[in-house]
């Protein structure tokens, strides 16, 4: 008998050393296979190294896990926890989860929501103390709902948060509703009809982190921990903003996407709902399995709930796409000096998240996904195969000015060196290639595609994802 399990103890370890040299060669193979989203027709697609592509992005570290199988198969860091200093990032390296930090938070909105103890379609200020969200002649007939703020549809305004330099005045939560300083934004306000339309606003999520504060008379960041990052197992993650002294030394600096540090080394984010967890990929791979298989927080049906369009692709927390088994829930955030992204299946058993600490680290993070969908089958991020036109300097002149949407500052376009350049706000220039003599595409970045629309007065604005960003005249 002892014979027997001996044999199959040393079968055992065999195996799993064949695993982990399965699991080297994967991580290997996606170190050297970065691609971008568009091969040009006619050249060979280009595959990139990690190394090289942080240099290209001015990105000082990256760190990767991956779900596989409906497990964490691998989680991986690369490069240093600032520019101009040795100390190396590794898996347990924290960095900002930015807007990530919504799909948590709404998990453990919607916990309350299971209990029984907050509903989705109440008008959220029947429960509000000590602040009311002013009603207006958009809110006469439809209210905001705690439905409404998750899925984006309530009407709200402010898109997204600057943060705010360490040592600074931190702003409180009713201070931040209201626009008064020292908060760095516009009021949070109602300017359309709650549930006509999809429009991002990180101000509905900090407006039900200060719902659920005075519901459950929790601090945030202790709500979450009891709710969510405890029962996961998050270890690694805190929503505690500023970020303890203690746990400082564990954290990555953010970086400008020309690399340079932020001062102070990052932002402070008091919109904690919104922005403010810190976290690793590793912890954020516990989120992932916990949609793929329910029970830990939400139940199955909350969590189909969750991941169920409202509109827009959006729905209770989480970008969600495919049908079937390919259907996807997804999120990136951006913050000062952060970008990351986190993608899973529903039913495939796989995902994965990259986190990295530079400006111009959404476009690398989107690179190393496309080689984890290579490597590992995934239906989605392919590249795909474009053909560029011959347009005239004299028609892309004709493109030249800024450019805004609505919601948000303008993004420049150019001609440089006889192409088209767009650079976004608070982003790097990025070349354009035309497909026609009013479409352009970007094959190295996370821009859709574009397309240039004359107006009466014979000049052009610029639509792209179906919104139209008008030309400064």
């Amino acid at each position: 008998m002892q014979a027997v399990m001996h044999r199959l103890l040393t079968l055992l370890l065999m195996a799993a050393a064949l695993n982990g040299q399965d699991v080297d060669a994967r991580i290997a193979r996606v170190e050297k296979g970065l691609r971008l989203g568009i091969v040009i027709a006619g050249e060979h697609p280009a595959r990139y190294e990690l190394a090289a592509r942080m240099k290209q992005y001015h990105v000082p570290a990256v760190s990767v896990a991956v779900v596989n199988e409906g497990l964490l198969e691998w989680a991986r860091a690369w490069g240093v926890l600032a520019a101009g200093e040795d100390k190396p990032a590794t898996a347990h390296t924290l960095f900002q989860a930015a807007s990530i930090s919504k799909p948590v938070a709404a998990m453990a909105i919607l916990r309350l929501v299971q209990e029984g103890k907050l509903s989705l379609d109440e008008d959220v200020n029947a429960r509000l103390t000590n602040w009311k969200l002013p009603d207006n002649e958009f809110t006469k007939a439809e209210k905001v709902t705690l439905r409404r703020l998750l899925s984006h549809t309530a009407g709200l305004t402010v898109h997204g948060f600057p943060g705010y330099e360490a040592g600074t005045a931190v702003p409180t939560l009713p201070q931040i509703l209201d626009g008064v300083k020292p908060a760095n934004t516009a009021a949070i306000r109602v300017t359309a009809v709650p549930g006509s339309a999809y429009s991002y606003s990180g101000g509905g999520y900090t407006l039900a982190q200060f719902l659920v504060t005075g519901v459950t008379g929790v601090p945030f960041p202790d709500f979450m921990q009891r709710t969510v990052l405890a029962p996961l197992g998050m270890s690694r993650s805190t929503f505690q903003q500023p970020l303890p002294e203690a746990r400082q030394a564990e954290a990555s600096a953010g970086h400008s996407d020309q690399g340079a540090m932020v001062k102070g080394r990052w932002h402070v984010y008091p919109e904690m709902a919104a922005a403010g967890l810190w976290t690793t990929p590793s912890d954020l791979a516990r989120v992932i399995l916990a949609v793929q298989r329910p029970g830990k927080v939400l139940t199955a049906e909350t969590t189909t709930l969750m991941t169920t369009a409202v509109k827009e692709q959006y729905g209770l927390g989480f970008s969600v796409g495919g049908k079937g088994a390919g259907a996807t829930f997804s999120h990136g955030g951006g913050n000062e000096g952060f970008r990351c992204l986190l993608f899973g299946y529903l039913t495939r058993g796989q995902g994965a998240v990259v986190m990295t600490n530079g400006d111009s680290g959404g476009a690398l993070a989107t690179e190393i996904l496309r080689a984890i969908a290579a490597e590992y089958g995934w239906p989605d991020y392919k590249q795909v195969e474009k053909k560029v036109a011959q347009v005239e300097v004299t028609t892309l002149r004709r493109y030249e000015g800024k450019y805004r949407f609505p919601d948000g500052p303008p993004a420049s376009v150019q001609v440089f060196d006889g192409k088209l350049v767009v650079k976004p706000p608070g982003g790097r220039a990025v070349d354009l290639l035309p497909s026609s003599d009013t479409e352009f595409f970007s094959r190295d970045s996370l821009l859709p595609d574009i397309r240039f629309v004359k107006t009466p007065d014979g000049l052009f604005d610029l639509e792209m994802s179906g919104r139209i960003a008008r030309r400064e005249r």
